[in-house]
């Protein structure tokens, strides 16, 4: 049987019998309209989505978006990879606006002005998603990125909102800051990509980890170790659509209607029924983002 065509969508899974959330998704990049989206994910049983912010047009969209969709909660941000590009430019034009000029920590600084007055928005649940990438950003860009990231820490902390974290080949540096800012009251390693120590270092903070598509690839198993210590009231399920289609639809289109695949394996990891570890993870979510 010929392979299926990377272009057409995953079938739909078996419908959840208890409703979660997708804590963390990109409508805005994914085909077809939000409300097909909406309609597709709840007739799985995805009831409720949160839409997370990466530059500033994105973030002005999350929540315009979630003061239209009730099943929509809207977080927002300066992605770690958007902070460089705002004070150094971005001649390649890499991300979503194209090429930019060097803006210098003025721009930056009035960029993070708008995400204040956009957090301030009680449709928006959290500010992120914020953090660290050593992976896209190499050692010029990295004050900007933690200057930012300190910033997104500090307004989460004013507005009282949860503080979504991207955190990619930076653990280390992304814990040590969150102890010297004083991490947010809720605060969520979107797409934790962390071992079981860090797991625990996590949980001993009270930190939320969310897990994404790629905890059900072949050369997960750090991840699947990971998620095997998180404590149960500790752990969301996102899919950070379009990307990390969990197997086995890797390399086709993500979308918020095939979390059921991911959250059916999470539960065979914790040695939990899916309806024990749908209703954790319900309730996880609902408590992250003060919904």
């Amino acid at each position: 049987m010929a392979p299926q065509d990377k272009n057409t969508p995953p079938p739909l899974p078996e419908p959840l019998r208890v409703a979660v959330a997708d804590s963390h998704t990109h409508l805005d990049m994914q085909e077809g309209t939000v409300e097909e989206a909406l309609a597709k994910a709840a007739s799985v049983g995805v009831t409720t989505v949160v839409q997370v912010g990466c530059d500033l047009a994105g973030s002005r969209w999350a929540a315009d978006t979630a003061a239209a969709h009730d099943a929509v909660h809207a977080t927002v941000a300066l992605h770690p990879n958007e902070a460089p590009r705002i004070v150094l430019g971005d001649p390649d034009g890499w991300s979503r606006q194209g090429a930019r000029e060097p803006g210098g920590d003025a721009a930056l600084d009035a960029a993070l002005d708008a995400i204040d007055a956009l957090a301030a928005l009680p449709h928006v649940r959290g500010v992120g998603e914020t953090g660290l990438d050593y992976f896209r950003t190499g050692p010029d860009g990295m004050a900007a990125q933690e200057r930012s990231f300190r910033a997104h820490i500090e307004i989460a902390k004013r507005h009282d909102k949860a503080l979504v974290i991207h955190d990619r080949e930076a653990h280390d540096d992304v814990l040590r800051i969150l102890r010297e800012e004083g991490a947010p009251e809720r605060t969520v390693f979107h797409c934790y990509s962390g071992d079981a120590a860090m797991a625990e270092i996590c949980a001993e903070a009270g930190y939320f980890m969310s897990f994404a598509g790629n905890v059900t690839f072949k050369n997960a198993q750090p991840l699947r170790d990971a998620l095997a210590v998180a404590p149960p009231e500790l752990v969301l399920v996102e899919t950070d659509a379009p990307f990390l289609t969990p197997a086995p639809y890797r390399g086709r289109a993500n979308a918020p209607y095939l979390i059921p695949v991911t959250l059916r394996a999470m539960a065979e990891v914790k040695g939990l029924t899916e309806d024990a570890l749908a209703t954790a993870v319900a309730a996880n979510t609902a408590r992250a983002f003060g919904y």
